[in-house]
């Protein structure tokens, strides 16, 4: 019996013990592989929003109904870590109620819409229970869950990564 008590003590504290799936903070550049970061160019956030006029005359974006890149090179050992990152949300379905659940989260804003999309390895397929409310989506917004490396077509744009069961908080600086 002192031996069954023991296995149990000794189980139960290495539960208690064991560290928690850490979420890792990640950039837009970390989802692009490194042999492409050179030879990728893709357009810098813009999240000063008194800007947005000179952002989107840039001659470099293009037409605007064109995805830049939408095979990209992906990061394979992103696949099932738990990663929070920063975005503009494109919304892609809105329930009755006004409630944005299923989104493209892009590292700028106005894209898909007013300007090109990013690449694929810069656009992530979300979905969440909770989402967000459609008057809501001028800001940028924190994204944290489980990051899947899946190609995602939409009819806005290809996606090289997925988060399913996203939680949603405000970006803040």
């Amino acid at each position: 019996m002192r031996t069954c008590v023991a296995l149990i003590g000794a189980a139960l504290l290495a539960c208690y013990t064991m560290p928690a799936l850490a979420v890792e903070e990640l950039a837009w550049g970390d989802l692009v592989p490194p042999e492409a970061r050179d030879v990728m160019g893709s357009p810098q956030p813009t999240h000063d929003l008194s800007a947005l006029a000179d952002t989107l005359s840039d001659e470099e974006f293009g037409d605007p109904a064109v995805q830049v890149e939408p095979a990209a090179p992906v990061v394979a050992e992103l696949n099932g870590r738990e990663v929070k990152l920063p975005g503009y949300i494109v919304p892609l379905g809105i329930n009755d109620d006004g409630v944005v659940n299923e989104f493209l989260l892009v590292p700028y804003f106005g894209a898909c819409i007013h300007v090109p999309p990013p690449p694929s390895n810069q656009t992530v397929y979300v979905q969440s229970e909770t989402g967000i409310k459609l008057e809501a989506l001028y800001q940028p917004f924190w994204i944290t869950g489980s990051m899947q490396v899946e190609a995602v077509e939409s009819d806005l744009a290809n996606a090289g990564y997925k988060i399913a069961n996203a939680s949603i908080e405000p970006y803040t600086y």
